[in-house]
């Protein structure tokens, strides 16, 4: 496997393992710094555009993103060749955190609109609803309040813990920052699903071979899944893999009907 590595491949897995690093040991600001925030953030800056895909979450998020880059980018490269490889994965990735930023102004802007109206109308119900759309970020005693709220919804006190819980959710979904390089990855999936469909593919779980396009469709679905349910319990950014696979698709058919510079 390592020996057929191609250069943009081994570029790509040596920037983000040593980013990795050097953020986990010798400079962790750099987590804040190139993850992707809210627009309106006040730790937004553009270049997270870009940055952003370098950076991980963890561990096992960067070895999920460099093992699928592992995988399915050499082939890729040698076909595609290195820089439309490099092409595929900086669009998909930059392009992913763009249209990820614009679903997420939505949601903010949406949620922003829900707690002004909570702050002009203090109704339990409301407040209930808001707290279970975002009880990923609580713990048990913020319920044991909502209980206690909607039996005394006239208590000025309560009201106005209420009004503060729902301002510090208000806070925290916009300074939530996105990081990893699955916009990327995605784009690199849905490239080879799209030149190499019949490919057969072993996967470990289950162990079963696949087509690559079952394989890719099958992730697709999910991922749509997944942004349409909305879970809040999930912190995974499905929006922006959807992005990928969709800017990815794009880009490969571009290439596909330009038959001078596809090669």
């Amino acid at each position: 496997m390592f020996r057929n590595l191609t250069p943009v491949v081994q570029n790509l897995l040596l920037i983000n393992v040593i980013l990795f690093l050097v953020s986990g040991f010798i400079l962790p600001q750099l987590d804040q710094w190139f993850a992707l925030y809210y627009i309106g953030s006040p730790y937004f800056k553009p270049f997270q555009f870009l940055t952003y895909m370098f950076m991980h979450a963890d561990f096992w998020h960067l070895f999920s993103n460099m093992f699928g880059l592992l995988i399915f980018g050499p082939l890729l490269e040698q076909f595609l060749g290195p820089k439309k490889l490099l092409t595929l994965w900086m669009v998909c990735g930059v392009g992913s955190g763009v249209l990820y930023s614009g679903y997420n102004i939505y949601r903010v802007n949406q949620l922003e609109s829900r707690v002004e109206a909570f702050d002009a109308n203090p109704d339990p119900e409301v407040f209930n609803r808001i707290v279970l759309d975002n009880r990923g970020f609580f713990e048990r005693s913020v319920f044991d309040f909502v209980d206690d709220f909607s039996r005394n919804p006239e208590d000025a006190g309560k009201v106005s813990q209420a009004k503060q819980t729902l301002h510090a959710i208000l806070e925290i979904q916009s300074n939530i920052p996105m990081v990893g390089a699955s916009g990327a990855l995605f784009g690199v999936l849905i490239a080879f699903a799209m030149l190499f469909p019949n490919t057969q593919l072993f996967l470990l779980f289950p162990p079963m071979p696949v087509k690559a396009k079952y394989l890719v469709l099958f992730y697709g679905l999910y991922t749509l899944y997944n942004v349409l349910v909305n879970n809040p319990l999930d912190n995974v950014a499905h929006f922006a893999h959807l992005s990928g696979l969709v800017i990815g698709a794009a880009l490969v058919y571009k290439w596909k009907k330009d038959r001078n510079s596809f090669y």
